[in-house]
């Protein structure tokens, strides 16, 4: 398995973020901002790029996206899904682990815990 998130750099963690959060809320924003999130933070296009691509400022996109990423945020802190999809992954990740050391009863519980939270 890889490493885990610590092992990242800051600019890998936001990407990584970001994705997270426009798979769970990005369909509620604007076909614009979603777009330019997209191409920025999943397709790796500079400010300069977009720009050009769509026909507009470098400024216009870097406001865009800094208004797409509040939004994203704000979402995130009231529906709490990428939080609860990471619990989820870590119960499912300590599920396994104790699997793989023959800890049958440790794993049921940690699995009884996870489908209290479904």
């Amino acid at each position: 398995m890889m490493g885990g998130m610590s092992d990242l750099t800051e600019p890998e963690r936001i990407r990584i973020d970001t994705g997270l959060l426009l798979d769970f809320y990005g369909q509620l924003l604007p076909d614009r901002a979603r777009d330019m999130l997209e191409r920025y933070y999943l397709d790796d296009f500079s400010l300069a790029e977009i720009a050009g691509q769509l026909g507009v400022s470098r400024q216009a996109v870097h406001d865009r996206l800094h208004q797409g990423l509040e939004s994203l945020t704000q979402y995130e802190a009231k529906l709490h899904l990428l939080e609860r999809f990471r619990q989820q992954r870590a119960a499912l990740v300590a599920a396994l682990g104790a699997l793989d050391d023959g800890q049958i009863p440790k794993a049921r519980e940690i699995l009884a815990q996870l489908q209290e939270l479904l």
